[in-house]
């Protein structure tokens, strides 16, 4: 088989060790100069084609200016009309909105030397200037066609100059890209697997063979991440063994609050607080959503696993992932944004079913809890409410140390009432309220009084007849015993 090495031609290197030199030469400090003279050519290559990119979009925006400026004139005007005064107005009403007024911002070292970038009204302004100039000087009898035809040889300049910055740029990026250097190196796959042991009873079997395989991306393996990654984080998310201690940062929860879709202030967020990229901030983004959807936040719960998924893939697509994952999703019909989205709301899916999981478990042990409630044991006897007189210091005491609905069950004197405090503590809480109310006399049994003229009276009374016969009968049988 035939190799080619011909790509190995486009390679800049810069300290090759067979280069020959004038014996008079030191051979090492040619070979720093040439470094040096490389690297230098390179910077100011890069620098020429930024500046040309700058260049052609302040010209852009120019151009736009002078073409709807033109066409202005030619709806509005004819050689009947002042053509001065209809000047001054058409370049008054171009200024339009202040902020699209101002040129995007100069990259650094562009332009350096110049100390702020005129507004687009300044720059029309000078070539209004300019143009009634030249309009005044050839004295002619139809100053408004003068006007267009000098308006139509500016904006024709502005159109060759735009040529001419294209070709130069066009010949630079020829040359940066004819050589590979190691700016040029980046990640072209990227992928990892981790294959989970199978569980027995809880535990993890152990195998006698151990088996080594080489990755491609190792350091994904030592995190434990997937390609995706959001499926892992979500079943993180909805376990009930959550560390407590896992939240979003103030940061975090304001880059929560940006709606879905923004991808602008989003963008702008990252920018001036970069450690909201942080790996703990999407964990925690994913908590506030579960908690958030159990509190039946949909909307906010959605929000935060957009965002929290937004933070994971710029961190995943490596150094240079923020711009790269905002200049795809920016990028209409970009498949980018599909991934993305159908990500989102795969991730949303398995919290809001998990956190309705949970709820209705929650809503089905609450039914089961135990209460402390009172009763009489005794059919006949009956539990009263005994609020201590101003006398009794101690009880009073004990009364006022009592919650407010505590104290209002107390004193209307309906034993339900109390109940229904007593059923919304603790089991602990309310044994130490029942106490108190002994220790303080609040609590009294009464016997009660059975009206036999009644039937509820003589069926209340049949019922106590044979309770005692039936206590009498226990009592001789124990008697016999002993």
């Amino acid at each position: 088989m035939v190799l080619d090495y011909s790509k190995w031609d486009n390679l800049e290197l810069s300290d090759d060790s067979d280069i020959e030199v004038h014996p008079n030469v030191d051979k090492p400090s040619f070979i720093r100069a040439k470094q040096n003279q490389i690297h230098q050519e390179r910077y100011q290559r890069r620098h020429q084609i930024e500046t040309l990119k700058y260049e052609r979009i302040i010209n852009d925006g120019l151009l736009t200016r002078i073409d709807s400026f033109i066409n202005t004139l030619q709806a509005h005007g004819s050689p009947s009309v002042d053509a001065d005064e209809l000047v001054f107005h058409t370049l008054v009403e171009a200024a339009g909105d202040p902020s699209s007024d101002q040129p995007p911002p100069r990259p650094e070292g562009v332009h350096a030397k110049v100390e702020e970038q005129p507004t687009y009204s300044k720059m029309m302004g000078a070539l209004v200037d300019q143009v009634k100039k030249a309009v005044d000087e050839s004295k002619s009898d139809s100053r408004w066609d003068k006007y267009l035809s000098e308006l139509r040889s500016h904006q024709q300049k502005v159109q060759n100059l735009q040529k001419e910055l294209q070709v130069k740029l066009d010949e630079l990026e020829k040359v940066e890209s004819r050589k590979i250097t190691s700016d040029s190196i980046h990640t072209g796959f990227d992928s990892s697997y981790v294959s989970k042991g199978d569980k027995q009873s809880g535990k993890e079997t152990q195998t006698d063979k151990t088996k080594s395989v080489e990755l491609l991306n190792p350091q994904g393996v030592e995190k434990g991440e997937s390609s995706s990654g959001a499926g892992a984080d979500a079943e993180d998310a909805d376990k009930d063994s959550i560390d407590e201690h896992i939240e979003p940062s103030k940061i975090g929860k304001e880059f929560a609050k940006i709606k879905i879709g923004d991808y602008k202030a989003c963008l702008n967020f990252i920018s001036e607080n970069p450690s909201v990229v942080a790996e703990k901030e999407t964990d925690g983004l994913l908590i506030e959503a579960f908690n958030s959807q159990i509190e039946g936040q949909d909307e906010y719960a959605r929000q935060c696993v957009h965002q929290a998924l937004l933070l994971q893939y710029c961190r995943q697509l490596g150094k240079d992932g923020v711009g790269l994952f905002f200049k795809r999703i920016s990028t209409p019909s970009h498949q980018a944004q599909k991934v993305f989205r159908d990500d989102v709301s795969t991730t949303y899916d398995r919290i809001r079913t998990r956190a309705a999981e949970l709820a209705k478990e929650r809503s089905s042990t609450s039914a089961g809890v135990e209460q402390i409630q009172l009763q009489a044991v005794d059919p006949n006897t009956k539990i009263t409410i005994n609020i201590p007189p101003p006398t009794d210091t101690t009880a009073c005491e004990i009364f006022s140390g009592f919650s407010t609905d505590l104290q209002k069950s107390l004193e209307s004197g309906s034993l339900d009432e109390v109940n229904k405090v007593l059923g919304e503590m603790s089991v602990e809480e309310a044994e130490g309220v029942v106490a108190k109310l002994g220790e303080g006399g609040m609590l009294s049994l009464e016997e009660g009084v059975i009206d036999a003229t009644t039937e509820e009276g003589r069926e209340a009374l049949r019922r106590f007849e044979e309770g005692e016969r039936g206590r009498g009968k226990q009592e001789e049988a124990v008697g016999d015993t002993e």
